[in-house]
């Protein structure tokens, strides 16, 4: 049994997504990261795993129909929903993720028994699936995760198309209010990292198309002897540079987390085209928010400081922060 040694405050950081947030989404998005932040800072609180953290707030996020990703999820060509997910742990580097797949209520969950369970770490929807099955993990119908957002987003597919296209070429500077897929990465009293991510992909892709989130070092990446990071945005250009990696190189390196994430986006945008945002954190307790989209949700907890596990920080861009005051 793993002794606790509370050597520093945990730190928990959650994104719901870099995308153009309209007004009338803005304050439900900023309160559904914040509450799926505070309830991951309940398990590290407790001395729990920055594993069982991420994954415990990535799946608030997914029952949350704000967000694409779980019961938000966008629509693909067919009218379907085929989601992604993601876990990584730091200390062993031990991966586990599920792609396209359908009906698991969590995906996140599902990611975390292929990286308990499986000598592999990547499952296709059907193989995860049958290892949810295996462990009674909720199922829903096709009709749980599709909302009025996604049918409406599904049914103005050239509007969409346009905005992809125009990340695709680097012509704009904004990503559609679809890209909120969600992440989050932990420090625990342990010393150690983890990341997770969940993800629905985009309006009207291929069936089959694997977006970045499931990606090791593009959606997601975790390393006690850098950083755990997370991204959000077009994941195709993620795969292509491997964003996450990136992020968590540069940390290594010397190169504070805000910094780090505007390197490589910045890098990325030049060399393949395409926007986003990433959250990071190190063992050290050090941690980054950073976008170059319209906005992105993020909430986080804990730190370095003393006083930073008494309030929880959140917001929609890195300017008009909000900040309460918690009580566990």
């Amino acid at each position: 049994m793993n002794r606790v040694v509370k050597t520093l405050l945990p730190v928990i950081v959650v994104h719901g997504g870099a995308s153009v947030i309209p007004i009338q989404f803005i304050k439900e998005k900023e309160q559904g990261a914040k509450l799926a932040a505070l309830e991951g800072y309940k398990i590290l609180k407790k001395g729990g795993s920055c594993i069982d953290a991420v994954v415990k707030a990535v799946s608030c996020l997914e029952d949350n129909p704000m967000f694409n990703a779980g019961r938000g999820s966008v629509l693909n060509e067919a009218g379907g929903v085929e989601m992604h997910a993601l876990v990584m742990r730091g200390d062993t580097c031990g991966v586990g993720g599920v792609l396209c797949i359908q009906h698991a209520r969590n995906p996140v969950q599902v990611a975390k028994i292929i990286l308990d369970e499986s000598p592999h770490c990547l499952l296709t929807g059907e193989a995860g699936l049958k290892m949810a099955r295996k462990h009674n993990l909720p199922e829903e119908s096709l009709k749980y995760f599709i909302t009025d957002h996604a049918k409406s987003m599904f049914e103005n597919y050239d509007k969409y198309k346009k905005a992809v296209d125009g990340i695709i070429n680097s012509k704009q500077n904004e990503l559609t209010d679809e890209h909120d897929t969600v992440g989050a990465v932990a420090l625990d009293y342990h010393g150690n990292l983890a990341c997770a991510t969940s993800s629905g992909g985009f309006t009207m892709q291929k069936v089959g198309r694997v977006s970045d989130s499931p990606i090791v070092g593009s959606g997601g990446y975790a390393d006690n002897e850098s950083a755990a990071v997370c991204t959000t945005g077009y994941g195709d250009s993620f795969m292509k540079v491997n964003l996450a990696k990136n992020i968590a190189s540069y940390v290594e390196a010397g190169v504070t987390h805000n910094e780090a994430i505007t390197k490589a986006l910045k890098k990325m945008n030049s060399r393949v085209g395409g926007l986003g945002g990433a959250i990071s954190v190190d063992i050290k307790g050090h941690w980054g928010v950073n976008f170059n989209a319209g906005g992105m949700t993020w909430a986080k907890i804990g730190g370095y400081d003393v006083n930073d596990g008494s309030f929880v920080e959140f917001g929609c861009d890195t300017i008009n922060i909000h900040q309460e005051s918690v009580c566990f």
